[in-house]
């Protein structure tokens, strides 16, 4: 069986669901027809957006390779497929390597590429038979050289290499993997940067187009990727970044 949806509601699992990126793709989903099963570590936030929703959903965290399988487990259990994941798990860190605790690198690397790992792995497993999608998020500082960004800029780069090496491994099995390399995104995660006028006017200025993403621009790049129509897509690094990665603003 291909990619393509075995009816007109593919099912997709959705790990850091709650989070601005996550949850815009939630909604997005969701109003398109997709079945989905969420998850994330605030079980009230959790449940919020998926009775919003109408998803399912599951308590997991994401660097705890252990609750990404049983999350994917529970996905094949409970709809009996899957055609896509994706892993909006992520943090933020600012600050120069000689500033950079250890505790402060391992938390960044666990957040950001232990979570990309564990997804990928699991989902790729589940998908051996009949195909599917996994998206991963990056971030525009891995692709180009952004001051105080040493440790997330390293594992986001992680990410990028992981994608395009799985891609090469699964193609033959039909699974596609690509990955989306925001800008700034206006999300809670980083509200002490967007929430700054100083910080934020600074950085709108080094995005060519002149302002700062929303998550639902994001979630939009996830879904086109997620979707079957787009099956001869992998292996591709999607900047959705305002130019931030290519593209010196004037």
């Amino acid at each position: 069986m291909s990619e393509t949806a075995i009816n007109n509601h593919p099912v997709y699992a959705i790990v850091g669901a709650t989070g601005g990126i996550g949850s815009a793709l939630a909604r997005r989903l969701a109003t398109s027809g997709a079945t989905l099963l969420l998850g994330a570590r605030d079980e009230a936030r959790l449940q919020s957006l998926a009775d919003e929703t109408k998803a399912a959903y599951q308590v997991v965290d994401a660097t705890q390779s252990e609750q990404i399988d049983a999350l994917i487990a529970a996905t094949l259990k409970t709809y009996g497929r899957l055609d896509g994941v994706v892993n909006c798990v992520g943090s933020l860190l600012l600050k120069p390597a000689h500033l950079t605790t250890n505790d402060d690198w391992d938390f960044t690397v666990r957040q950001n590429l232990h979570s990309a790992f564990y997804l990928l792995r699991a989902a790729a497993k589940a998908m051996q038979a009949n195909g599917g999608s996994i998206v991963l998020l990056s971030s525009a500082a891995a692709r180009t050289g952004l001051a105080n960004h040493e440790a997330i800029a390293a594992a986001k780069a992680g990410v990028i290499g992981l994608t395009l090496s799985a891609a090469a491994s699964y193609a033959a099995r039909g699974i596609r993997v690509n990955c989306v390399a925001p800008g700034l995104v206006a999300t809670p995660l980083t509200a002490r940067i967007t929430g700054n006028e100083t910080a934020v006017k600074a950085s709108t200025a080094m995005h060519a187009l002149g302002r700062i993403g929303a998550p639902e621009e994001v979630a939009s790049a996830i879904a086109w990727l997620l979707d079957p129509a787009n099956s001869w897509v992998t292996g591709q690094v999607i900047g959705v970044d305002g130019g931030l990665a290519n593209v010196r603003a004037r």
